[in-house]
């Protein structure tokens, strides 16, 4: 291997780009923007100073230490610089509840923890009152008395290596590429959340695939938003930038996104289907609400556009008589809508949960077509569309040095050096998922004949109706992700007579029409596509959107099942009472 820890990848860019900006952390209350950058060279040596910091503090090579911030360019320091230490490095979801967070700290025994601020320790600490943890508190940003900064720890390091200037490398040989350098705490969308070692040699190897499928350059640049817990965030937009050199620009927050894509303009941009569907969503809501003229000629460019894709994916050429109104088209109307997003993106990547088909057909129509993988935090990120061959609807194909299989029942098998070490002290569940090489992914799955992987359904999520058809709520409500009214949904129906739904609607898109007459047409829609077994018989529209507060939502934006079957049992018992069969 080229690389053998996290850390040498980094000091390999801080060789080759010296002096060239690698993150971009936004000054909070300056307007314009202003941020504070660090060079690579900056990067390299903030990341050695922590590790050696952290050795001041008594954290060693395996022992666990905690971040718990938002995604921020000093996290990815504190981040990388726990790795460079042997330690090994577990990000908490700020979107969990507190009582959850503090509960993962007990079980892995953190030493020391990062947090964002002041304010975000207090939090934890309050947590901690009647039951204290022997904690080291580090602030990543600001300062408090009596507690230790990032800075701070810093100055540490830096005295303890002038002390002793062997120091770092002392640290750097008490440990290989087997080490653990992450523990990943699963989003819990099927059950209880486990945590998951990854090794540097897993991780490593993972990003030297990235080379040969994404062809991005130093050039490049991208915006980082999502919970640096998540593999997919970790992996794509915080450890595969220093492949490239390429710079990383932090968001303010979710609020802030859509003018700092505008500001910023990301070549490259990671984001959950959520994310594209809320684009979609305003795109079609503007449309809606110009109306006329406006109007027919977007849906008319968009069906040039539809059209073209279908060409492009058979290999053959664009005909003129679609591909000259469509360059105008592309001009005057999807340009517009590209700029919005910064007018430079040329990798636009969905990831963390399944894209609708619909979805992907509607980005690729407008010129930008998103690129949808695959990855898990047991597996590391496996598959991606090849950027110059996206299959709408598909997973894409598996990366260099991945091997897939599918068992009897459908089930998806992964073998590669990106895999696991396993769940941390729970050999019992590491022995479900990993067996004889093989990692069992639980995702159902279909492989066409030129590789690419379609999802199909999670087996613990298979539906069997009481006469015993199988339905895979994943496929159905996929088809719903195109629908601009629809939300969130669950589909309902193991061990029921028929299929039932419950749904939150976009007011936005709504525009004052009445939710369940627009989400039944929606419904109404879907269902003239799905078998009849299939399809949705009644509904229920619930006021509230789902939430990770609540429990109904995973941090990564998934959608716990059974949280929300429990809560609203109710409404669910109603749809399968009596004769009624509209909703």
């Amino acid at each position: 291997m080229a690389h053998t820890t996290v850390f040498s990848v980094l000091e390999e860019a801080a060789k080759a780009a010296g002096k060239a900006a690698a993150l971009h952390q936004p000054i909070p209350s300056t307007k314009p923007t202003k941020y504070r950058t660090y060079s690579w060279i900056e990067y390299r040596d903030a990341v050695r100073e922590i590790a050696c910091g952290l050795r001041q503090l008594g954290a060693g090579t395996g022992d666990f230490v905690a971040l718990y911030s938002e995604t921020r360019a000093e996290f990815y320091l504190a981040d990388i610089g726990v790795m460079a230490n042997g330690s090994v490095a577990a990000a908490l979801y700020t979107a969990n509840p507190v009582a959850d967070n503090l509960k993962s700290l007990r079980a892995f025994g953190a030493k020391v923890v990062f947090v964002e601020d002041a304010k975000t320790k207090r939090m934890l600490s309050e947590g901690l009152r009647n039951n204290p943890l022997p904690l080291t508190w580090i602030l990543l940003d600001g300062e408090e008395p009596h507690t230790l900064s990032l800075d701070g720890l810093r100055k540490m390091g830096r005295e303890a290596m002038a002390k002793d200037p062997a120091l770092f490398s002392t640290i750097r040989s008490e440990f290989d590429a087997s080490a653990p350098a992450v523990l990943y705490l699963t989003s819990g969308s099927t059950g209880e959340p486990k945590m998951g070692l990854v090794t540097h040699h897993a991780i490593v190897s993972n990003l030297e695939m990235g080379p040969k499928v994404l062809p991005l350059t130093s050039r490049d640049s991208t915006l980082a938003f999502l919970p640096s817990a998540h593999i997919a965030q970790r992996v794509v937009v915080e450890l595969l930038p220093i492949v490239y050199r390429c710079a990383v620009w932090f968001s303010e927050s979710l609020m802030r996104l859509p003018q700092e894509m505008q500001a910023v303009k990301p070549t490259m941009l990671l984001a959950p289907p959520r994310v594209w569907e809320r684009i979609h969503a305003s795109v079609g809501a503007e449309i809606k609400k110009r109306g006329g003229l406006s109007a027919k000629l977007f849906y008319a460019a968009l069906g040039l556009g539809l059209r073209a894709g279908e060409y492009r994916r058979k290999g053959e050429p664009v005909p003129g008589w679609i591909a000259a109104p469509l360059a105008l088209a592309d001009k005057v109307i999807f340009q517009k809508v590209r700029a919005r997003l910064g007018g430079r993106l040329k990798f636009p990547i969905s990831g963390a949960a399944p894209l609708g088909k619909d979805l992907a057909l509607f980005f690729e129509a407008i010129g930008l077509p998103l690129i949808e993988g695959y990855g898990l935090t047991e597996g590391g990120v496996t598959m991606m569309n090849p950027v110059d061959a996206i299959r709408p609807g598909s997973i894409g194909k598996a990366l260099p040095g991945i091997e897939l299989k599918l068992e009897a029942d459908g089930e998806l098998l992964i073998r590669s050096p990106t895999l696991f070490s396993g769940y941390f002290n729970d050999p019992a569940a590491t022995d479900t998922v990993l067996r004889d090489g093989w990692l069992y992914t639980g995702d159902v799955a279909e492989i066409d004949a030129d590789g690419y992987v379609y999802i199909t359904g999670r087996k613990k999520e298979l539906l069997v109706s009481s006469n015993g058809k199988k339905i895979y709520p994943l496929r159905i409500e996929a088809m719903f992700k195109s629908e601009a009214v629809i939300n969130q949904m669950v589909l309902v129906g193991d061990k029921l007579p028929y299929v039932t739904a419950l749904f939150t609607a976009n007011a936005a898109a709504l525009d004052g029409a009445d939710a369940e007459t627009e989400i039944e047409k929606a419904v109404t829609r879907v269902n003239a596509h799905l078998a009849s077994f299939e399809q949705i018989r009644k509904f229920r529209v619930i006021a509230d959107e789902f939430s990770v507060q609540d429990g109904e939502l995973t941090p990564t934006m998934k959608v716990r099942r059974g949280k929300v079957l429990e809560k609203y049992k109710q409404l669910v018992g109603e749809m399968y009472q009596g004769k009624e069969e509209s909703h």
